[in-house]
C-alpha cells in the first residue's frame, strides 16, 4: 500500500505506553506516573519489512467515557483520524483494571493487538498468564508479550501490527445479558434507519444506552425514548465478564507481592503522608544544595578562567572599552552566573526524576486529594502544581486534564506559586549570601510557603464561591519500581538541553539589554551606572518598593529583568552590583559586603525571595496562560492579583520582622 498503516497505542496511565512508543521512534517524551501529560497526542514514524507505520502516541485513559479531555481525544482520534490498528498496551501485572479499556476498544470495530507489558513483574510474582487462552477470551486478536524497558517482543508486535491490519477487525466479543443485548440491537436498528449503515454501530448503540453525552448529542435520532442510564449495569456486566477473564488466565494469581501495599500504609498515611512528603523534598533540597555547590565550584572556576582568556584576548587586540564592558561585565558576567547554576539544577531534577519514575510522586497527589477538596478543587488540581516545581509553562498546560473550565482557571492561577527551578538560582545566591549554614532550610522555606500559598487563595476562593470539589481524585497508584536509567535520563536531560537554551538565548539577550540599560542615558554612553537608564527606571519604583524592604533602585530593575526569566534577576545582580562571577565565594561575599552597606541584611533578602516567589510569571509563562484561558483579561488579571500579593506579603514579613529583630 502506498500510504503507512496508521497505528493508535492505547493504555491506562503508567502501562509503559509511552515508553514503547519511545522504544519504536526514538522520541524523547516525559514518561510520566500520572494521567494529564501527554494530553496532545504525540506522533513517530518506523518501518517493518518495508511497510512504513504511522504510529500515534494516545494520551493514558481508564475509559472511553467523555468525562476527562484525555477520552475525549482518544476516541475522536481513533474514530474520526483513520486509525487502522489499535495496540492496546496493558500493564500485565494489573489485568483487572486494564482489560476494561480494552473490551471497550473491541466493541469500535477496529482491529486491536494486545501487548503485554511488564511480564518481568508478573514472573517476579510468581505469577503467570496463559497466553493461549487469553487471546481465546477476547475474540482472538493477537497478545503479544513485550518489556518497553528491556526492549523486547518489539519485532514480533510490528508483525503482529502488519498482519493483523490485513486480516481486518475481530468480531463481537462480550455478549452481554438479554435485557442489555435486547436494547443494543434495538438502537442498533435505530441507528441504521437514521444514518445508515455505521462501522462502529454496536459501540454508538452501547454510549447512547449508557446517556453519553456526546455520543447523544451527535445521534440523538437512535435514542430510544424513556430509556434509563445503563452505564452502571453495562459496567457492572464487563466487569463480571474481566473476573471470568482473570480467573481461567491468570495462574498462582494469590502470590502478589504486597510489598507496595506495606509501604503504602506508611506513604499514603491520612496524617504522616504530608509530613513524610516535606521531608523528603527536604532531603532533596539538601543534596541539592551539598552536591550541587560542590560541583558548582568548578563550574565557577571554568567561568572564571574563561572570563580571563576573554578579556586578555579582547586587550590583545584593542578593542574599545565599552564592547570589552559588554562581553565581559554583560554578556559573559550575566550569561556564566547562570550556567554556575546548572549541577543544583541537575541533581533537582536528578531526584524528581526517581521520585516520578518509582511511582511515589502518585502518591503524593493521593495524600493532597483530601485537601485539594476542601479549596474547592479537584483532586487532579494537585498534578500540574507538582509539575510546576519543574516548570510552570507545562503545568499549566497540564490543567487541560481536569474536566471543568472553572477548575482550571483556579488551578492556573495558583500554579505559578510553586516554586519553578528557575527560580532556585535566585534562592541559592541570597541564602548563600545571607543565611550561612540556614541556606538551605531558607531556601527550602520558600517551596513551603508557595505550597502554602497555593493552599490559601483557593481556599479563599472556594470559601468565597462556597464551593466544593464536585471530581474527585481518580489516579492508579502504580507499584514501586525500580526507576529506569534511560527514562530518568531522558527527562534530565530534557531539563538540562531546557536551561542551557534558555541561558544562550532568553538570558543572553536580557544580558546584553540590561547592560545597555546600565551604562547609557539620554546623554548617550555613561560611565556612572547610577544616571544610567536602569537607575532611572529603578528609583521610580523605589517608592513602591521600600516599604517591602527593597528600597534599592538595583532591584526594581532587577525584578522587572526578571520577568523575561527569573534566573535573570541573579545575572542582572552581577552586572548591577559590577561582581564577576557572582556565584563564587568570592563573588559572594562580595556582594554581601555590598549589600550590606546599604542596609539591605538577611530580613531584606528573605523579603526578596518571597517577592520572587510570588510576583509575575516569566513572560513564556504569561504567553502560556493567554494561551490556555483564552483570555487577555484573566492575563491581566493574574499578572495584577500577584503583584499586590507578592508586595503586601513582602511587606507584612518585613514590618513584623522590623519590630521582632
Amino acid at each position: 500500500m502506498d500510504r503507512p498503516i496508521v497505528v493508535g497505542f492505547a493504555g491506562n496511565p503508567n502501562c509503559g505506553k509511552t515508553t514503547l512508543f519511545n522504544a519504536f521512534t526514538g522520541a524523547n517524551l516525559k514518561v510520566a506516573n500520572w494521567p494529564g501529560v501527554t494530553v496532545e497526542r504525540v506522533e513517530g514514524e518506523t518501518e517493518y519489512k518495508g511497510q512504513r507505520l504511522k504510529l500515534i502516541d494516545l494520551p493514558g485513559i481508564y475509559s472511553l467515557s467523555s468525562y476527562s479531555i484525555e477520552e475525549k481525544v482518544s476516541r475522536r482520534c481513533i474514530m474520526e483520524e483513520n486509525i487502522d490498528v489499535i495496540v492496546n498496551v496493558v500493564d500485565a501485572s494489573s489485568l483487572e483494571r486494564n482489560l476494561y479499556l480494552t473490551l471497550q476498544l473491541l466493541e469500535m470495530k477496529k482491529p486491536v493487538i494486545l501487548a503485554l507489558n511488564m511480564m518481568d513483574i508478573v514472573e517476579e510474582r510468581g505469577m503467570e498468564i496463559d497466553l493461549h487462552r487469553l487471546p481465546e477470551m477476547l475474540g482472538g486478536i493477537p497478545v503479544v508479550p513485550v518489556s518497553a524497558r528491556k526492549r523486547t517482543g518489539l519485532d514480533v508486535l510490528l508483525h503482529a501490527v502488519v498482519h493483523h491490519f490485513e486480516e481486518g477487525p475481530q468480531d463481537v466479543v462480550m455478549q452481554y445479558h438479554k435485557e442489555i443485548e435486547e436494547k443494543i440491537a434495538a438502537v442498533e436498528e435505530k441507528l441504521s434507519v437514521h444514518y445508515g449503515e455505521l462501522v462502529h454501530s454496536r459501540w454508538y448503540a452501547i454510549k447512547l444506552l449508557e446517556r453519553d453525552s456526546e455520543i447523544e448529542e451527535t445521534y440523538r435520532k437512535a435514542v430510544l425514548e424513556k430509556e434509563n442510564n445503563y452505564e452502571k449495569e453495562i459496567i457492572f456486566q464487563k466487569y463480571e465478564y474481566i473476573d471470568e477473564v482473570v480467573e481461567e488466565t491468570l495462574v498462582n494469581r494469590e502470590s502478589k507481592s504486597q510489598a507496595t501495599d506495606r509501604i503504602d500504609t506508611v506513604l499514603t498515611h491520612p496524617v504522616w503522608g504530608l509530613p513524610i512528603f516535606l521531608g523528603i523534598m527536604a532531603g532533596v533540597f539538601f543534596l541539592t544544595f551539598t552536591i550541587g555547590d560542590f560541583l558548582k565550584g568548578y563550574f565557577e572556576l571554568g567561568i572564571e578562567i574563561f572570563s580571563d582568556a576573554v578579556l586578555h584576548l579582547l586587550e590583545v587586540i584593542h578593542t574599545s572599552d565599552w564592547m570589552i564592558s559588554l562581553v565581559v561585565d554583560g554578556i559573559i558576567a550575566g550569561v556564566g552566573g547562570i550556567l554556575t547554576f546548572l549541577p543544583n539544577i541537575f541533581i533537582l531534577f536528578l531526584a524528581l526524576a526517581f521520585l516520578e519514575d518509582s511511582g511515589y510522586m502518585a502518591r503524593v497527589a493521593y495524600v493532597m486529594d483530601n485537601i485539594m477538596s476542601k479549596m474547592g478543587l479537584s483532586g487532579k488540581a494537585f498534578l500540574p502544581m507538582v509539575l510546576g516545581f519543574g516548570c510552570t509553562v507545562p503545568a499549566i498546560m497540564a490543567t487541560r486534564a481536569l474536566e471543568k473550565e472553572k477548575d482550571r482557571k483556579k488551578t492556573i492561577l495558583v500554579i505559578p506559586f510553586m516554586s519553578c527551578s528557575a527560580r532556585l538560582p535566585i534562592y541559592v545566591l541570597l541564602a548563600g549570601c545571607f543565611f550561612g549554614k540556614y541556606a538551605m532550610l531558607a531556601a527550602f522555606s520558600m517551596y513551603v510557603i508557595g505550597l502554602f500559598m497555593a493552599i490559601l487563595v483557593s481556599l479563599i476562593i472556594g470559601k468565597i464561591e462556597k464551593a466544593q470539589a464536585e471530581n474527585n481524585l481518580l489516579i492508579e497508584l502504580p507499584e514501586y519500581k525500580t526507576p529506569n536509567m534511560r527514562t530518568i535520563g531522558v527527562y534530565v536531560w530534557e531539563k538540562v538541553k531546557d536551561y542551557l537554551t534558555k541561558a544562550g538565548t532568553t538570558i543572553f539577550v536580557a544580558s546584553i539589554v540590561l547592560w545597555f540599560l546600565l551604562n547609557f542615558n539620554f546623554h548617550g554612553l555613561t560611565t556612572d551606572v547610577a544616571q544610567s537608564f536602569g537607575a532611572i527606571i529603578g528609583r521610580f519604583l523605589v517608592p513602591v518598593l521600600a516599604p517591602a524592604g527593597l528600597g534599592m533602585w538595583q532591584i526594581g530593575v532587577a525584578l522587572i529583568s526578571g520577568i523575561s526569566a527569573k534566573e535573570v534577576v541573579v545575572s542582572s545582580f552581577s552586572v548591577l552590583f559590577g561582581i564577576g562571577n557572582i556565584n563564587s565565594a568570592v563573588g559572594m561575599a562580595e556582594m554581601t559586603q555590598v549589600l550590606e552597606q546599604s542596609g539591605f541584611g538577611a530580613l531584606n533578602a528573605y523579603c526578596l525571595m518571597l517577592f520572587c516567589l510570588l510576583y509575575v510569571p516569566c513572560a513564556a509563562t504569561i504567553g502560556t496562560i493567554r494561551k490556555e484561558t483564552h483570555s487577555w483579561k484573566w492575563m491581566f488579571g493574574m499578572i495584577g492579583f500577584q503583584l499586590i500579593l507578592a508586595w503586601g506579603v513582602a511587606l507584612v514579613v518585613y514590618q513584623i520582622g522590623r519590630l521582632v529583630f
